[in-house]
């Protein structure tokens, strides 16, 4: 083997050394590439499932919160039924009153509502011709017991129920239905606590 051959073969056996040694770098570079990307892939698919989970059970707080809130509502919106129903029951027991229960409550309102001035009261036809004997005298002595005085309106008002007071010229109306639309929150809340306690 002449020596130029020599220097062949070194150089093609230093090249192909060189080769063996790029290939195994490129391998060793490619698999690490690949684990890396394995790895990256592995991090992304846990990454979508946490977020689908936590997705999953936001939407089912949310649905839950939904059931709760359409529940109450419900509930409420039944409670109110049945607080309006017994309110209407009330309303129509006290308006089918026999005379001397009726008067007697009249007579009352007259004390609670009559002012420690002079004015006058109004009650319906019906109610002027079912006056009990010596009514008038007790308006007037619910009248004085208030520093007042009123006097008996023989026209009848435009009323089912009731009475209306004039002072100056200013009405207050104290028909049985005004009586409890004033008082209708107070009576709902007495209700509420009779039929369901401190139950929300």
């Amino acid at each position: 083997m002449t020596g130029l051959e020599k220097i062949v073969d070194q150089i093609l056996a230093e090249a192909n050394k060189e080769a063996q040694t790029i290939l195994s770098d490129a391998e060793a570079e490619a698999k690490n590439i690949r684990t890396e990307a394995d790895a990256q892939a592995e991090k992304s698919v846990q990454a979508i499932q946490k977020k689908a989970e936590t997705d999953a059970k936001t939407l089912e707080q949310r649905m839950h919160s939904a059931n709760d809130l359409y529940r109450r509502t419900q509930t409420l919106a039944a409670k109110q039924a049945v607080i309006a129903k017994v309110i209407d029951m009330a309303y129509d027991k006290v308006c089918g009153m026999d005379a001397a229960a009726y008067f007697g409550m009249l007579e009352k309102w007259i004390e609670k509502y009559a002012l420690a001035q002079s004015g006058e009261i109004y009650f319906s036809d019906t109610d002027l011709k079912a006056m009990p004997k010596g009514f008038e005298e007790k308006i007037q002595a619910a009248a004085k017991k208030a520093g007042g005085t009123l006097k008996l309106s023989a026209t009848g008002k435009d009323i089912k129920n009731g009475f209306i007071l004039v002072y100056g010229g200013i009405e207050e109306n104290c028909t049985v239905r005004a009586i409890f639309d004033a008082r209708r929150e107070e009576m709902q809340d007495t209700v509420h606590a009779i039929l369901y306690g401190k139950e929300a």
